[in-house]
């Protein structure tokens, strides 16, 4: 199912093929190596290298009598290689393949998501730009709190990308690591130079020290910056689900002209995208889990992280990858009411401006706390009838006695919100 929504070229680092195919690679380099160490004929290694295939169809044939992957694997090109065979895999143990592909083809996935995410930045650093002075009310608990911008909302979101960038970064790094190190790690019957020889090939390092398998926290750590990137994409995807809701109705994402919203009722423009982010983001958290679980194994290894490397690491890929893809399409689309932003603006009858009057009387000599009462008494008197707060605060003698009613219609101007904020946008980089 993912894979009819997913971009193409994620879906296809998972497939079999490939995935046998890089299996295929590092078994050719390493003998490449051997050669250069005198271990492989050169005549040898020049038919192998022609001769050298697989079929899918055969690996999984041969693997249900064997029950071993690998085996499957190297039986298959062994019988298109011929009497040459015998050099296949010398030296090597399975996680030497498994892990090797496993970090390339890893990294291959965090550069198309890095990919992803760098666009994403792009799209939300414009849209931030462009609504930097559309004002709307700003909500804490639900309820209206101070008037903000709506381009100060997704410059919060472009900067918490930059930082998921840089944590994706980091992991790309930390799982660029292949090993080929032998049984328990001591390189018994291989040697350094194949395995630096066969990483630097494949544009990996080689780990500093390994046991049957490069170690699990690198997994994780992979994991976890893919999973606070889907809890960030999450975040996003909810705020829009909340604007988008009919009583607040300031922003909803792209509808197409034929698209439907419901089967029942045909008025409905549901945020059909973003709870989709919201849902799959539950799925990579979920995935980080397992890979946290992974990280414990028995000594020199188990095989218990296999079956579950098996699942998270593609679904993984390639959900975040979706996602942000279809993030990316809601904000290039996404549809601004600002009318009814100003509108909503209104509802509080004044009371968002609260906290300015409640400054302007400490400034005029009053304790906090006295003033805090009068702001108050006045907010929650308005709350009870359609009268605004402005009206109660203008009849209101403790106040005048203190602020001329001149001084007081200055305090009720939504612009003052926005003033610092060319400042904050300075902060682009």
């Amino acid at each position: 199912m993912i894979k009819r929504y997913s971009r193409p070229e994620m879906a296809a680092i998972w497939e079999l093929e490939n995935k046998y195919k890089v299996w295929l690679d590092i078994e050719l380099l390493a003998l490449e190596a051997w050669n250069k160490l005198g271990k492989v004929p050169t005549p040898a290694l020049k038919k192998i290298k022609e001769k050298a295939s697989f079929s899918v169809e055969r690996i999984e044939e041969i693997e249900k009598e064997v029950r071993h992957d690998v085996i499957a694997f190297l039986t298959s090109v062994a019988e298109n290689v011929g009497e040459d065979s015998n050099y296949l895999h010398y030296g090597l143990t399975s996680s030497d393949v498994v892990d090797t592909a496993n970090a390339f083809l890893m990294k291959q996935a965090m550069e198309r998501i890095i990919k992803g995410t760098k666009e994403l930045a792009k799209i939300l650093k414009k849209k931030a730009k462009e609504y930097k002075n559309t004002i709307m009310p700003g909500r804490t608990h639900g309820m209206q709190a101070e008037p903000t911008s709506f381009g100060l909302k997704l410059l919060i979101f472009y900067f918490e990308i930059k930082r998921s960038i840089k944590r994706l970064e980091e992991a790309l790094e930390v799982i660029s690591y292949g090993k080929l190190s032998g049984a328990v790690g001591t390189y018994a019957n291989s040697e350094p130079e194949v395995e630096k020889y066969v990483t630097d090939k494949l544009g990996l390092k080689a780990a500093e020290a390994s046991t049957q398998i490069i170690q699990r926290d690198r997994h994780a750590q992979y994991m976890s910056a893919l999973a606070v990137l889907a809890s960030s994409l999450d975040k996003f995807a909810t705020e829009i689900r909340h604007l988008q809701r009919t009583e607040i109705n300031e922003v909803s994402e792209p509808f197409s002209e034929k698209q439907k919203g419901s089967s029942a009722m045909p008025h409905k423009k549901n945020p059909i995208i973003s709870e989709r982010i919201s849902g799959l983001a539950r799925v990579v958290r979920a995935n980080l889990q397992a890979a946290l679980e992974n990280v414990a194994l028995w000594h020199e290894r188990d095989i218990s992280h296999s079956s579950v490397e098996r699942v998270i690491l593609p679904d993984t890929t390639i959900l975040v990858d979706y996602m942000l893809a279809k993030f990316s399409e809601i904000i290039k689309g996404i549809v601004v009411n600002e009318e009814q932003m100003k509108l909503n603006l209104e509802i509080s009858g004044g009371r968002i401006f609260s906290q300015r009057l409640l400054l302007a009387l400490v400034e005029k000599g009053l304790s906090r706390e006295e003033a805090y009462r009068l702001v108050q008494k006045n907010a929650l008197k308005s709350r009870k009838d359609s009268r605004t707060f402005k009206d109660y605060v203008l009849e209101d003698t403790e106040v005048s006695a203190h602020l001329a009613a001149e001084e007081v219609e200055k305090l009720f101007d939504y612009r003052y919100y926005l003033r610092q904020i060319d400042k904050i946008f300075k902060r682009l980089d």
